[in-house]
């Protein structure tokens, strides 16, 4: 049972609205969203966020943004937000062959160099303490502007607030994405935990 349960998802018009974005994304609006409008300006403020930070500038795919979301979700441990990204992965057009393979992400053949470098500098970013070192650093500049960079730090920065939220409130796991996580996470050990 979550901490706090979600609201309907008419409670608030103006985070309807926005919420709208999640259909996309994921197919529904998060349980997380639901429970944020009880603050409104939070979930707002939230959407408006999610949006900026997903939003295409440079070479850094909507499919290898939400890949960095699983990443650090995964180093994290929040099995609500690992769901989340992977599906999302999913419906940005992630390769299958990265789906199926994304907890291989250093050896497997699906990723390239590119990839690992932005996988690798999530990973580092979202252990406590942090992680990022020269060779990463050195690393992501052999492959990524600037710019590119920011984006995949704010996909990081982002999730490390989903984390903290999903797995404090023990959010349910809506059931599209616990079928993401069973299919692509399932072979590791997914499973929904806390968030029934």
């Amino acid at each position: 049972m979550p901490l706090v349960t979600p609201l309907d998802a008419e409670h608030d018009l103006e985070t309807k609205k926005l919420a709208e974005f999640f259909n996309e994304t994921l197919g529904f609006c998060p349980n997380s969203v639901l429970t944020m409008q009880r603050r409104p300006a939070i979930s707002k403020a939230f959407i408006n966020l999610n949006m900026a930070v997903m939003a295409n500038e440079g070479k850094v795919t909507s499919a290898l943004k939400r890949m960095i979301a699983w990443v650090s979700s995964n180093a994290t441990g929040c099995r609500y937000c690992q769901a989340h990204a992977i599906r999302a992965a999913e419906r940005y057009g992630a390769e299958q062959e990265q789906l199926d393979n994304i907890w291989e992400y250093r050896t497997h053949a699906a990723f390239n160099e590119a990839e690992r470098a932005a996988l690798d500098f999530s990973l580092a970013a979202s252990q406590v303490p942090n992680a990022v070192d020269a060779d990463i650093q050195k690393r992501l500049h052999e492959h990524w502007t600037e710019g590119e960079i920011v984006e995949m730090l704010g996909v990081i920065s982002l999730f490390g607030y989903l984390n903290r939220w999903n797995d404090s409130m023990g959010t349910t796991l809506e059931s599209d994405a616990i079928d993401s996580g069973n299919q692509y996470l399932g072979k590791h050990g997914f499973e929904v935990g806390k968030h029934v």
